[in-house]
């Protein structure tokens, strides 16, 4: 009898053959890594400009591996179940839609973050209007979690599917307890998301028009720093629930 090709976690892998869409949303992925390329405009063409240009380079790393994440994600679905239904296939697209979208605050805040902990080395990547800063930092903090918190919502929502078909697909014990871990970490990435819009309605409604951002003001992108420990404890929390859990 052959053997189940399996991954790491000894999860079977059903989807050894690449469809048309997952191509297509690997190309995507693909793609928007391009619209976040070090050098936007043109390539460098003096040693300045050169310098000028790596100083980009963390801000684009970070982006690349947060995006490498989802992808990661759906690579991960598309090889443990192989589901190629209509379902599967709406939110696949949508998945693409929103990547290609999501480039564009995703390189706003990461820039602005890595030239706030470089302290202006790492430029900025953006200009706020200093009359209406909390207003103008809260709009991108706002639009960047709708973008976060709808990737993981598809995510999640791709693995809850499969797991709603697991009868069907023949998952044991270990592999349902896997597909509801996947979901979890997703459920925490979409609740980061909706704290961090949360936080942003609260700085529009407590800092005063025209006032100079505070705390408050950068408080939705703090709140992302609590993601490693949340899902690392509820990873372990799983893990100690055993299979069948």
């Amino acid at each position: 009898m052959t053997a189940v090709p399996a991954d790491r976690d000894r999860f079977r892998l059903r989807g050894t053959q690449v469809t048309r869409l997952e191509t297509f949303v690997d190309a995507a992925f693909a793609f928007s890594l391009t619209l976040l390329a070090i050098v936007v405009d043109d390539l460098p063409h003096s040693i300045a400009e050169l310098r000028a240009a790596l100083r980009q380079v963390p801000a684009f790393v970070f982006c690349f591996v947060l995006l490498a994440t989802f992808w990661s994600a759906h690579n991960r679905w598309s090889r443990r179940f192989g589901l190629d239904d209509a379902r599967s296939n709406v939110l696949s697209l949508a998945l693409v839609l929103v990547v290609m979208l999501y480039v564009y605050p995703l390189r706003m805040v990461v820039s602005g973050a890595m030239g706030f902990f470089s302290g202006g080395w790492a430029p900025f990547g953006y200009t706020i209007d200093a009359a209406r800063a909390v207003l103008d930092l809260q709009t991108m903090f706002i639009v960047y979690s709708i973008g976060f918190g709808l990737l993981a919502w598809l995510v999640w929502q791709l693995n809850a599917h499969a797991l709603r078909l697991a009868d069907g697909l023949g998952l044991d014990a270990r592999e349902r307890a896997a597909t509801v871990t996947e979901i979890g970490i997703h459920v925490i990435l979409c609740a980061s998301a909706a704290c961090s819009i949360l936080a942003s309605v609260a700085a529009l409604l407590l800092v005063p028009h025209g006032a100079r951002p505070g705390w408050i003001a950068t408080l939705p992108a703090w709140l992302y720093a609590l993601l490693g420990p949340a899902i690392g404890a509820y990873v372990a929390w799983r893990g100690r629930r055993g299979p069948s859990a």
